[in-house]
Formats: structure tokens, sequence, C-alpha cells
């Protein structure tokens, strides 16, 4: 209904047609927040699945620090594990120790070529060797 139609409406016709606005207005609000609320409740799922994922990587990250502290320990003894040396493991491998909520950045990088001297007294195990 245009503008220029209610000029010819009574007082109750124009309220009654008010009525009915504010009726179709009610019903317009009532979906717009229930799909608010949809939208809403989507995205704290979306947003837990996330958490959890989060939650099994840090894990996993975890497990593979504790498996290279291991390794580690194994090759070099375990003199200074926990100690000076730890840092170098620290720049090698994931450092997950006491800030378990810091977020860790991983990337991509080309292997390290790595000179060692190989001295007569060392003792091959296939590709890895002991002094």
């Amino acid at each position: 209904m245009m503008g220029e139609e209610l000029s010819g409406l009574s007082v109750k016709d124009l309220q009654n047609l008010e009525n009915q606005l504010e009726m179709s207005l009610r019903g317009v609000r009532m979906k717009k927040d229930q799909n608010l609320m949809d939208e809403i409740l989507e995205l704290n799922r979306k947003g837990n699945l996330i958490h959890q994922e989060n939650m099994e990587l840090y894990k996993k990250a975890n497990l593979i620090c504790h498996e290279n502290q291991e390794l580690y320990k194994k090759v070099y003894g375990t003199r200074e594990v926990n100690g000076a040396n730890r840092n170098s493991l620290l720049t090698n491998g994931l450092g997950m120790g006491e800030e378990s909520h810091v977020p860790v950045h991983l990337q991509l990088s080309q292997p390290q070529q790595q000179n060692y001297d190989t001295p007569a007294s060392a003792t091959k195990l296939g590709r890895l060797q002991l002094h």
C-alpha cells in the first residue's frame, strides 16, 4: 500500500493496518533473532571443534618433544639433557615446557648439511656415529 492510498482510510482502518504491520515486523525480528542464534550456535560448535583439534595437536607436539628428548638422551647420554645442551635440542625440536598455552609456530626448512670429522675410533651404527 502506498502513502496516497492511506488518505481514504478511517482511523479504525489505520489502527488495524498499524497492528498488522507491527505483527509482521515482530515476525521478521523473531526470524532474524532465530537465524542469529543458530549462527552463534554453529560458530560455537566450530570453535569447540577447532579447540579440540588444537588440544590434540598440542598433545602430539608434546609427545614428539618428549620422544626427541629420549632420543637425545640415547644418542648423547643423560649428561646435561635438562641443562645447557637442552637449548640445542629446543632449537631443533619443539620446546613444550612450562608455557603450555604459548602458540607454536612451525615452518618448513631445507635440511642442514652437517660436516663432522669422523675419527677412526668412531663406532659406526648405520649412518649414526657414536664418539
